[in-house]
């Protein structure tokens, strides 16, 4: 039996609980539903996810554009007539002029020929594309359920604005890709393609909270106990450090530093890598000097993982729900992998197909991060004393009638 003891605290029926009950036909904390049913319910929160899967997508290809060195191969910004490929020769050949103007061609490409920029053009285009078609999975669905009144005002609003913020987010992939047409430039300034990484990854973040509210609009009860309350807050300084590594993985890929001192653990024999501090003011070294913004990005990972850890030590020990306890072990495995496959990336010498792979599981990482501190969101609520009783009754009115509405729009 784990140390602590889950348990509500018993009372006479009838008692109201604090205001972190829901009300009947109120969500959790009295505030109004973001669905209007059950069946709504299940259905936005269906549509949510498939938004995420296809955020993933989004995420592997914009790796894989980054590796390939197919960012620079469109020149044009062009949101609307972009959607269509070339159709014709006379069309290919005007992009691929445009593209020999570029540092990228002159360096790198040189007489590489239109076949060889048709190879880089695809995938960029495809990159660009799957955005787009986003937009549309985004934008028709939630017309749809407005006009249902499906959703509540406030969760149309939030949606709205992940709307807006993604086509935010293509404008600064656009202002990414300018940085690459600098003279004696062969890809974009790692400061931008940064930003570009760090914006998806938290609209992502956003859009994923927001389908794991949607689905478990009540959270589930768990006493305050000392190992509880510990694992929500080791969670939580997981969730941060993954956060600052994926940051840093950005500026490790923006600078090419998962080229060099491809060993581990060590670093080509040295713990400390030489000439960590090599540039001044030292601020620099952390995002300009490749030796320090490997070592950085390494120790940041290890510190996640150990972090994790700990999570799932202090947690497995502690009286939490099932799922959650389920939840904490899916973390242990999903960070051990990507530990491996980051392991991996950096003795291959980064082959596009590992380096891929490694920056798209780093967002399913989040993920499980982030599913792992919603199923913790109820620490303290088995302490009131009619929570148990109340989220009873509504599982078992849900379960009797799956189209009751829970709200009134």
């Amino acid at each position: 039996m784990p140390s602590d003891a889950l348990a509500s605290s018993s009372s006479p029926h009838g008692r109201r609980a604090p205001s972190s009950r829901p009300e009947a036909g109120r969500g959790h904390g009295g505030r109004t539903p973001l669905v209007r049913s059950e069946h709504d319910r299940r259905r936005v929160s269906a549509w949510l996810f498939v938004l995420c899967v296809m955020l993933l997508g989004m995420v592997a290809l914009g790796g894989a554009t980054r590796l390939t060195g197919s960012g620079l191969s469109i020149m044009e910004w062009a949101p609307l007539s972009g959607v269509l490929p070339p159709l014709t020769h006379a069309q290919w050949e005007h992009l691929f002029a445009l593209y020999q103007q570029i540092p990228q061609y002159r360096l790198e490409h040189q007489g590489f020929g239109l076949s060889g920029f048709q190879h880089i053009f695809w995938l960029e285009w495809t990159h660009r594309f799957w955005g787009r078609m986003m937009g549309l999975v985004l934008i028709v669905p939630l017309i749809v359920f407005v006009a249902t009144r499906a959703v509540s005002a406030a969760l149309a609003g939030r949606l709205l604005l992940f709307f807006v913020l993604g086509g935010l987010q293509g404008a600064i992939g656009w202002f990414m890709v300018m940085s690459g047409f600098d003279p004696n430039s062969t890809a974009v300034a790692p400061s931008k393609l940064v930003l570009h990484l760090c914006f998806a990854f938290a609209l992502y973040a956003a859009i994923l909270w927001t389908a794991f509210s949607v689905r478990w609009p009540v959270p589930l009860a768990a006493a305050a106990t000392r190992g509880a309350v510990a694992t929500r807050r080791l969670a939580g300084l997981a969730a941060c450090l993954l956060a600052v590594t994926i940051v840093a993985g950005g500026f490790t890929a923006g600078t090419h530093a998962g080229f060099v001192f491809n060993t581990f653990p060590d670093m080509d024999g040295h713990l400390l890598p030489p000439h960590y501090a090599a540039l001044h003011p030292f601020w620099r070294n952390l995002f300009q000097n490749l030796p320090a913004v490997q070592f950085d990005h390494r120790l940041l990972a290890t510190a996640t993982a150990l972090t994790i850890g700990a999570t799932l030590l202090v947690g497995l020990r502690s009286a939490l729900p099932v799922p959650a306890r389920h939840a904490l072990m899916l973390l242990g495995w999903a960070v051990l992998i990507q530990y491996l496959l980051g392991v991996t990336t950096l003795l291959l010498v980064v082959p596009v197909w590992a380096g891929t792979i490694h920056q798209t599981f780093a967002a399913i990482l989040l993920s499980v991060t982030l599913y792992v501190l919603h199923r913790l969101r109820g620490v303290g609520l088995a302490d009131d004393a009619g929570y148990d009783a109340d989220q009873n009754m509504r599982r078992t009115a849900t379960e009797n009638a799956p189209q009751t509405e829970l709200a009134h729009p």
